[in-house]
């Protein structure tokens, strides 16, 4: 995580960092939000204003974009590229341990001709057994999960072992790739992440030290989660760079805050992995109850147990 008032690009192989200056902002908290996404071309992170002004920034004008450009305009001139048939998106927007803010999750995973895809508002807190914290938040959101419940319909099974991590409004789905499909979910990307800016521009800092540690352990949770379960890129970096390095990418670049917002350990988190050997049994989706359709009602109050 770079700092609140910094942008890091990375583009391609090369490392182009661009720092800016200090953000143009009258809030006490200018720190509150970091972003990250990633693709298979890298990373960018930015701050976020909790400010209705918009921000002011400087950055450097020199940019590695247009030596980018030209190679691949001058090789598609001479030859026919062929896309990569995988391709993988993860976008995360985090609060600062401040803030019990959700955190915005975009999780997409396309090959040739299969899209899996999770959307979502992810709940700092496990909204499965604490409704406060569900009312708080997703109440009002419903409205906007139940018009893309028809549209990108529930996904296959899921246990609940992942859904703890996942909201009320979550759009877990799966679909074969056509232009109105993706269309329907930069739709949905677009209301959703809109969804968050709202609930950010509302957000108020807690001052209860004891919350604040508890945010940032929930934070920490969910990071190695993400880190050691649910990546689906890593089987896909794996083949390009080998496993030390794609396990180095996903802990330390791709998840950043792993080894730094706590020191509590997968199995610390998750004993019910522990191999008899101690070492994390690395199968996916076995514990708990499947569920093969969406274990909310249109309210948002969770079913699952009558499923």
């Amino acid at each position: 995580m770079v700092g609140p008032t910094e942008l890091l690009c990375k583009t391609g192989g090369g490392d182009n960092s661009v720092r800016t200056s200090k953000v143009a902002s009258n809030c006490p908290h200018e720190s509150a939000f970091w972003c990250r996404s990633f693709s298979r071309w890298g990373e960018k992170m930015m701050p976020v204003s909790r400010q209705p002004v918009k921000p002011a920034m400087e950055i450097s004008a020199f940019s590695y974009q247009k030596f980018v450009r030209f190679t691949l305009e001058q090789t598609q001139s001479r030859i026919d590229l062929i896309p990569l048939p995988l391709q993988v998106l993860d976008f995360a927007v985090f609060p600062e341990p401040e803030f019990d803010l959700p955190i915005f999750c975009a999780n997409f995973f396309t090959a040739a001709s299969m899209n899996i895809i999770v959307l979502d508002l992810n709940p700092l807190h496990d909204v499965t057994v604490q409704r406060e914290y569900r009312e708080k938040y997703y109440k009002s959101l419903m409205p906007l999960g139940q018009k893309y419940v028809e549209l990108l319909p529930w996904g296959d099974k899921i246990t609940s072992e992942s859904l703890r991590f996942f909201s009320p409004i979550v759009i877990w789905t799966k679909f074969t790739s056509s232009q109105y499909k993706h269309d329907v979910l930069y739709s949905a990307f677009v209301d959703y992440f809109k969804a968050w800016l709202e609930l950010m521009d509302h957000a108020v800092a807690e001052t209860n030290a004891s919350q604040i540690l508890r945010n940032q352990e929930a934070q920490h949770k969910y990071l190695t989660w993400r880190a050691e379960k649910q990546d689906p890129g890593h089987p896909i970096l794996t083949r390009l760079i080998g496993d030390a390095l794609a396990k180095d990418l996903v802990r330390n670049f791709l998840f950043n805050g792993v080894a730094t917002l706590g020191s509590k350990s997968f199995l610390d988190y998750f004993p019910e992995y522990r191999c008899e050997d101690g070492t994390i049994n690395k199968r996916r989706s076995m514990i708990g109850k499947s569920f093969e359709t969406r274990p909310w009602d249109a309210s948002g109050e969770y079913i699952g147990n009558e499923l």
